[in-house]
C-alpha cells in the first residue's frame, strides 16, 4: 500500500499537470471506485471545476477544487494515478478517467479494486479520525509518549494505527523501529521517553529520506510519470529476512505482529 512518502510524491507531482485546470468531463467506468456520494452524483460535481491544488493528508490524496468541494482519493493497495495525453487507453484496470482542459486526462487505475474515490464539502467527513502528521513540528515527542501511554498494544501496531499518527504504513514501521533500535513487539506504553523521543527523531529522518527518494516501488508502486521510487534500495529490514543485519550481521527475522508481517533484527532491537 503507498504510505506517506509515497502519497506525498504523487501529491507533489501531479502539480505541474493538474493545479490550475478544468475538469470537462469524468467517465466512472467502475461505479464501485466511488464511495461517496453515488456514482451517478460524481460528474456533475467534478465537471466544470477547477483544480485549485493537490495536497496530502495522512495516506490520502487531497484536490481542492473551485466551488468548495474536495476530490479525495485513497490509493490503498494497488491504486495508481497517471496523466497522460489524449491519445492514450485506458485499460480493463482503469476504473476512473478525468478529462482536463489541457486535452490531457487524469487515470485512475487500481488492480485489486481496493481504492476509493470520495467528492465532499468538508473533508473532516473522511479524514476526522486520523491522527497528526508525523512530519508536522507541532508533533512533539511529549505528545507522541501521551498518544501512547497506557497502551498494551506493540509499539508497530500502534505505529500503524492512523488514529495515532496518520501515514506510516508496514515498510516504514519497520524501518523506523530499526533506526530507533526498538523491538517491535514491546508494548507502546512500556517504551521510556528517551525511547520515544528516538523513534520520533527517526520518524522524521526516516520518511524524509522516503519522500527525497520518491518513494519505494516494490510491486505496484509508480510515480504518475510511470518512474519507480527508489527509497527500497535503502530498506534496513524489511523484506530482508534471513539477511545480514548491517550494523551487526545478525539474520534479520520475520514475525507476525497485529497480521501483519514484521522484519527486525533481534540483537539490535531490544
Amino acid at each position: 500500500m503507498p504510505e506517506l512518502p509515497e502519497v506525498e510524491t504523487i501529491a507533489r507531482e501531479l502539480r505541474r499537470d493538474l493545479v490550475g485546470r478544468r475538469i470537462v468531463d469524468v467517465e466512472v467506468r467502475w461505479e464501485r471506485t466511488i464511495a461517496l456520494p453515488s456514482a451517478a452524483e460524481v460528474k456533475p460535481l467534478l465537471v466544470g471545476r477547477q483544480i485549485m491544488g493537490t495536497d496530502r493528508r495522512g495516506k490520502y490524496l487531497l484536490f481542492p477544487l473551485s466551488g468548495g468541494q474536495t476530490l479525495v482519493i485513497h490509493l490503498r493497495m494497488t491504486g495508481q494515478l497517471h496523466v497522460v495525453g489524449p491519445e492514450a487507453t485506458p485499460d480493463k484496470h482503469t476504473h476512473l478517467v478525468l478529462t482536463l482542459d489541457s486535452g490531457r486526462r487524469l487515470f485512475f487505475r487500481d488492480m485489486r479494486k481496493f481504492g476509493r474515490v470520495y467528492v465532499v464539502a468538508d473533508v473532516a467527513t473522511i479524514l476526522r479520525q486520523l491522527g497528526p502528521e508525523p512530519l508536522n513540528p507541532d508533533l512533539t515527542p511529549q505528545q507522541l509518549a501521551a498518544r501512547l501511554a497506557g497502551r498494551k498494544a506493540p509499539i508497530k501496531s500502534l505505529l500503524l494505527d492512523q488514529r495515532v499518527v496518520a501515514g506510516i504504513g508496514n515498510i516504514y514501521a519497520d524501518e523506523i523501529l530499526f533506526a530507533a533500535s526498538i523491538d517491535p513487539r514491546r508494548p507502546g506504553g512500556d517504551l521510556q521517553m528517551n525511547e520515544i523521543a528516538r523513534i520520533h527523531t527517526v520518524t522524521r529522518q526516516v520518511l524524509a529520506q522516503a519522500i527525497f527518494d520518491h518513494g519505494s516501488s516494490l510491486q505496484n508502486y509508480q510515480r504518475p510519470g510511470g518512474a519507480k521510487g527508489q527509497n527500497q534500495e535503502r530498506h534496513q529490514v524489511f523484506r530482508r529476512t534471513g539477511k545480514p543485519c548491517a550494523r551487526c550481521g545478525a539474520a534479520i527475522v520475520r514475525v507476525v505482529i497485529g497480521q501483519r508481517a514484521t522484519h527486525f533484527c533481534p540483537q539490535c532491537q531490544r
